[in-house]
């Protein structure tokens, strides 16, 4: 193909090249690369529309998670290291702190409830 010949890419009102094809989409890009692509590129519509992925029908979803009826909100304290500690151990799970408390609790509550024959 010569130069003359060539194609301009089509833009988009931002400026930004309209892909039309996956084969367009190069492969094996790293995180930074793709970053980069799509500052300056977007798919079209009909490419977007033709990759869209229908929700899954509910048929295939587990079922819901049972969950008490109720919760109550409490207030609660804490020395501070200790809140410290807490927190730094909900951030290694990747949790909010309140979430890992209540973790902690109601193990410890079932624990004693077998040491006690409660269950």
């Amino acid at each position: 193909m010569t130069l003359s010949n060539r194609k301009e890419p089509e833009l988009n009102k931002n400026g930004k090249i309209i892909i039309h094809h996956e084969s367009e989409i190069p492969k094996g890009m790293t995180e930074d690369e793709a970053v980069e692509f799509w500052e300056t590129h977007r798919m079209s519509e009909e490419l977007l529309e033709d990759s869209y992925i229908p929700e899954d029908d509910e048929d295939d979803l587990p079922p819901p998670r049972k969950t008490s009826t109720s919760t109550k909100p409490i207030n609660i304290r804490f020395e501070e290291d200790l809140l410290e500690r807490l927190q730094h151990l909900a951030a290694i799970k990747s949790i909010p702190y309140q979430t890992l408390l209540k973790q902690f609790v109601t193990e410890r509550v079932y624990e004693e409830e077998k040491r006690e024959k409660v269950l």
